[in-house]
Protein backbone atom coordinates (compact mmCIF):
# COMPACT_ATOMS: atom_id res chain seq x y z
CA UNK A 1 0.00 0.00 0.00
CA UNK A 2 1.31 3.48 -0.53
CA UNK A 3 2.67 5.25 2.31
CA UNK A 4 0.29 8.84 2.91
CA UNK A 5 3.04 10.69 4.52
CA UNK A 6 6.01 9.74 2.05
CA UNK A 7 3.88 10.49 -1.08
CA UNK A 8 2.72 14.06 0.75
CA UNK A 9 6.91 14.30 1.33
CA UNK A 10 7.80 13.15 -2.29
CA UNK A 11 4.72 15.29 -4.15
CA UNK A 12 5.88 18.74 -2.09
CA UNK A 13 9.28 18.00 -3.71
CA UNK A 14 8.02 17.30 -7.05
CA UNK A 15 6.00 20.47 -7.42
CA UNK A 16 9.19 22.45 -7.17
CA UNK A 17 11.30 20.71 -9.57
CA UNK A 18 7.82 21.09 -11.89
CA UNK A 19 7.80 24.86 -11.11
CA UNK A 20 11.67 24.65 -11.98
CA UNK A 21 11.29 22.93 -15.64
CA UNK A 22 8.27 25.54 -16.23
CA UNK A 23 10.63 28.69 -15.84
CA UNK A 24 12.73 27.55 -17.87
CA UNK A 25 13.85 29.85 -20.49
CA UNK A 26 14.23 28.93 -24.10
CA UNK A 27 12.32 26.16 -24.04
CA UNK A 28 9.37 25.02 -26.12
CA UNK A 29 6.08 24.20 -24.76
CA UNK A 30 6.04 20.69 -25.91
CA UNK A 31 10.04 20.42 -24.01
CA UNK A 32 8.78 21.25 -21.11
CA UNK A 33 5.66 18.99 -20.76
CA UNK A 34 8.26 15.75 -21.64
CA UNK A 35 10.38 16.85 -18.94
CA UNK A 36 7.29 16.92 -16.58
CA UNK A 37 6.03 13.25 -18.42
CA UNK A 38 10.01 11.83 -17.80
CA UNK A 39 10.17 13.33 -13.68
CA UNK A 40 6.97 12.07 -12.67
CA UNK A 41 7.10 8.28 -14.14
CA UNK A 42 10.83 8.23 -12.86
CA UNK A 43 9.73 9.29 -9.80
CA UNK A 44 6.16 8.48 -8.69
CA UNK A 45 6.80 4.59 -8.32
CA UNK A 46 3.18 3.69 -9.06
CA UNK A 47 3.06 6.00 -12.16
CA UNK A 48 3.58 3.99 -15.20
CA UNK A 49 2.55 6.01 -17.91
CA UNK A 50 2.34 9.56 -18.13
CA UNK A 51 0.86 11.89 -20.89
CA UNK A 52 -0.85 14.40 -22.07
CA UNK A 53 -4.14 14.62 -24.68
CA UNK A 54 -4.89 18.25 -25.85
CA UNK A 55 -8.41 19.10 -27.97
CA UNK A 56 -7.50 18.92 -31.90
CA UNK A 57 -8.40 22.49 -32.73
CA UNK A 58 -12.69 22.66 -33.09
CA UNK A 59 -13.24 19.22 -33.22
CA UNK A 60 -14.07 16.95 -31.12
CA UNK A 61 -11.21 15.01 -30.44
CA UNK A 62 -8.04 14.76 -28.46
CA UNK A 63 -4.55 14.32 -29.68
CA UNK A 64 -1.35 12.77 -27.74
CA UNK A 65 0.55 14.89 -26.67
CA UNK A 66 4.26 14.26 -24.71
CA UNK A 67 4.29 10.94 -23.09
CA UNK A 68 6.53 9.09 -21.00
CA UNK A 69 5.97 5.09 -21.09
CA UNK A 70 5.27 2.60 -23.46
CA UNK A 71 3.94 3.73 -26.97
CA UNK A 72 0.62 3.53 -27.78
CA UNK A 73 -2.18 3.60 -30.66
CA UNK A 74 -4.28 5.30 -28.94
CA UNK A 75 -3.17 8.75 -30.81
CA UNK A 76 -6.54 10.11 -31.44
CA UNK A 77 -9.34 10.07 -28.96
CA UNK A 78 -12.96 10.72 -29.63
CA UNK A 79 -14.57 13.03 -26.96
CA UNK A 80 -16.74 10.52 -24.97
CA UNK A 81 -15.02 7.03 -25.62
CA UNK A 82 -12.85 5.96 -22.90
CA UNK A 83 -11.96 7.62 -19.76
CA UNK A 84 -9.54 10.53 -21.00
CA UNK A 85 -12.59 11.19 -24.36
CA UNK A 86 -15.50 11.06 -20.46
CA UNK A 87 -13.10 13.33 -19.36
CA UNK A 88 -13.03 15.75 -22.40
CA UNK A 89 -16.67 16.28 -21.93
CA UNK A 90 -17.00 16.04 -18.12
CA UNK A 91 -14.58 18.43 -17.37
CA UNK A 92 -13.86 16.36 -13.86
CA UNK A 93 -11.43 14.22 -12.87
CA UNK A 94 -11.89 10.45 -12.86
CA UNK A 95 -10.36 8.14 -11.01
CA UNK A 96 -10.78 4.41 -12.09
CA UNK A 97 -9.30 1.94 -9.67
CA UNK A 98 -9.46 -0.63 -11.18
CA UNK A 99 -9.92 -0.77 -15.32
CA UNK A 100 -11.15 -4.49 -15.28
CA UNK A 101 -14.63 -2.62 -13.71
CA UNK A 102 -14.84 0.35 -16.21
CA UNK A 103 -17.54 -0.25 -19.17
CA UNK A 104 -16.15 2.41 -21.31
CA UNK A 105 -12.04 1.46 -20.82
CA UNK A 106 -9.68 1.48 -23.71
CA UNK A 107 -6.95 -0.63 -23.10
CA UNK A 108 -3.59 0.41 -24.08
CA UNK A 109 -1.77 -2.50 -22.04
CA UNK A 110 -2.60 -5.50 -20.81
CA UNK A 111 -0.18 -4.16 -17.61
CA UNK A 112 -2.87 -1.57 -16.65
CA UNK A 113 -4.62 -1.93 -13.53
CA UNK A 114 -5.87 1.79 -13.01
CA UNK A 115 -6.06 5.16 -14.04
CA UNK A 116 -6.51 8.66 -13.17
CA UNK A 117 -6.77 11.66 -15.72
CA UNK A 118 -7.29 15.26 -14.34
CA UNK A 119 -8.56 18.13 -17.33
CA UNK A 120 -6.15 20.94 -17.87
CA UNK A 121 -7.90 23.99 -18.12
CA UNK A 122 -6.61 27.75 -19.80
CA UNK A 123 -9.37 30.49 -18.64
CA UNK A 124 -12.10 27.78 -18.06
CA UNK A 125 -11.41 25.81 -20.89
CA UNK A 126 -10.86 22.33 -20.99
CA UNK A 127 -7.78 22.21 -23.19
CA UNK A 128 -6.66 18.73 -22.67
CA UNK A 129 -5.81 16.61 -19.45
CA UNK A 130 -3.07 14.64 -17.64
CA UNK A 131 -3.35 10.87 -17.86
CA UNK A 132 -1.52 8.43 -15.68
CA UNK A 133 -1.84 4.78 -15.92
CA UNK A 134 -0.82 2.51 -13.73
CA UNK A 135 0.06 -1.10 -13.03
CA UNK A 136 -0.67 -1.57 -9.81
CA UNK A 137 -4.59 -2.10 -8.60
CA UNK A 138 -5.86 0.94 -6.73
CA UNK A 139 -3.16 3.07 -6.02
CA UNK A 140 -4.09 6.67 -6.60
CA UNK A 141 -5.65 8.92 -3.72
CA UNK A 142 -7.22 12.19 -3.21
CA UNK A 143 -3.21 13.61 -2.74
CA UNK A 144 -2.68 12.44 -6.14
CA UNK A 145 -5.68 14.03 -7.72
CA UNK A 146 -4.48 17.35 -5.76
CA UNK A 147 -1.16 16.89 -7.43
CA UNK A 148 -2.00 16.62 -10.68
CA UNK A 149 -4.69 19.38 -10.51
CA UNK A 150 -1.54 21.97 -9.30
CA UNK A 151 0.59 20.41 -11.96
CA UNK A 152 -2.06 21.36 -14.41
CA UNK A 153 -2.42 24.76 -12.85
CA UNK A 154 1.39 25.37 -12.63
CA UNK A 155 1.01 24.49 -16.78
CA UNK A 156 -2.03 26.85 -17.86
CA UNK A 157 0.45 29.53 -16.71
CA UNK A 158 2.41 28.60 -19.52
CA UNK A 159 -0.82 29.07 -22.24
Amino acid sequence: MVNFDENLFMFEKLKLQVTDILKTPHQETNQKLQAICNLLKDNVPYYDWVGFYFRNGNKEELILGPYAGAPTDHTTIPFGKGICGQVAVSNQNFVVPDVKAQDNYIACSITVKSEIVVPLFVNGENIGQIDIDSNTINPFSEEDERFLEYINHEISNIY
